[in-house]
């Protein structure tokens, strides 16, 4: 029976569920994930998140669950048995809106008739494909576990199970890639008609396998990345998409809603070994430790490795880092009334990003940043930051 209650007017909530399992580790991923297939582990996996999800479930009976969201990791290897019955916990111990968007990352080998039947039965609605890239050699290069040709029929077997809201990942930068296969790539998954892009430049992460061979691998140049970008703004524009935030474009309507609850401020829960939250004021992180996140639920231990009270002051810095991520941006009027902070120097910034054609002012007040502009986007922001910090200055010292 799903969680009930009587209390109107909810807050709104994003669940984020971390799946750690893979197939194989891409050369470049530094996100948390095993790639061991071990039974033991994922059914002490499932235990752990369905332990958690019904104690944190009591505490939100204020809040309406809108977005749900399965990362990893790669879900669709986990299996539809496990997805599905974490989803069922979800709905169980939360109030989940009828209409709530409910996503799960794929990678194209692991996609199944069987798979997406059975989780479109259970209430997923859209999925998260990760292509990354149309050429056959680079795929293999960064350890991809697909070819092109099992994208394209990934596709077809998502369209025939009937999901109507596909996303595609797409990564540019990438070993021996050239403007030209970019352009061709994105060519490639237009023809496939999704409803959403993610286009990210490739950052080389310590630590990972990619890290110790970059100087030999022919990485494209800043520059050549930079063009790589604003070619992919111009061509899926050309094609209808919207851009409405760095690094993803849409169809009219269909933006990531779960994703834009971390870029506007939204409120939500994460499970699963590294999964973060952001929840009633405050924000916390659990373990990067599979066994000890099954340990530490299992004997009712400490899960969480980091905990913080955000202040007001910390906010008002991340409405600016985050919202100008975003095509929806800033205003004066939300910023004054939310952090009772001066909006004048910023806006005496934005004026002068403008006139570089880094930053536009619509015609209701808002500031957002152009393509250009996100290239050096964290220029410009640390540039505001300095500002509101002084504004804090001078407010605490009275001058």
């Amino acid at each position: 029976m799903p969680f009930i209650t009587t209390r109107k007017n909810k807050t709104p909530l994003g669940i984020y569920v971390h799946v750690p399992f893979c197939r194989s580790k891409c050369q470049y991923c530094d996100f948390y994930s095993l790639t061991a297939k071990d039974d033991k582990l994922m059914d002490g996996y499932l235990n752990a998140i369905i332990a958690h999800i019904k104690e944190s479930g009591a505490l939100a009976p204020a809040y309406k669950v809108d977005t749900i969201y399965f990362g990893g990791g790669t879900p669709s290897f986990f299996g539809a048995d496990g997805l599905a019955t974490i989803l069922s916990a979800i709905r169980r111990n939360f109030d989940v809106d009828y209409n709530a968007e409910i996503t799960f990352e794929a990678n194209p080998d692991s996609v199944s008739d069987t798979l997406l039947k059975r989780l479109k039965a259970e209430g997923f609605n859209r999925v998260s494909l990760g292509i990354q890239c149309a050429d056959d050699e680079i795929l293999k290069k960064i350890g991809r576990p697909h070819n092109y040709q099992q994208a394209v029929s990934a596709v077809q077997r998502i369209r025939k199970a009937g999901f109507k809201n596909l996303s595609v990942d797409l990564i540019y930068g990438l070993p021996g890639q050239t403007m030209v296969g970019w352009r061709e790539t994105l060519e490639s998954v237009l023809n496939l008609n999704p409803e959403h892009i993610s286009c990210y430049g490739l950052k080389v992460e310590e630590g990972t396998p990619l890290y110790e061979y970059k100087d030999f691998c022919s990485l494209p140049s800043d520059d050549t990345q930079a063009d790589m970008y604003l070619a992919a703004c111009e061509m899926l524009r050309s094609y209808g998409f919207r851009q409405y935030e760095i690094s993803n474009f849409a169809r009219k309507g269909l933006y990531s809603r779960h994703n834009m609850k971390y870029w506007t401020g939204g409120e939500y829960l994460g499970f699963g070994p590294n999964a973060s939250s952001d929840f009633a004021g405050k924000r916390f992180t659990i373990v990067r430790d599979l066994q000890g996140y099954i340990q530490g639920i299992r004997g009712n231990g400490e899960v969480l490795q980091e905990i913080d009270e955000i202040p007001l002051r910390e906010r008002a810095g991340e409405y600016l880092m985050l919202r100008l991520r975003t095509m929806s941006g800033i205003s004066r009027a939300e910023y004054e009334k939310a952090y009772l902070l001066p909006f004048d120097d910023i806006e005496a910034s934005l004026e002068k990003s403008r006139s570089f054609g880094h930053a536009v002012k619509t015609d209701d007040g808002r500031w957002h940043l152009t393509p250009k502009g996100f290239l050096i986007s964290n220029t410009i922001i640390s540039d505001l930051l300095l500002i509101q910090d002084r504004s804090v200055q001078l407010q605490r010292f009275g001058k």
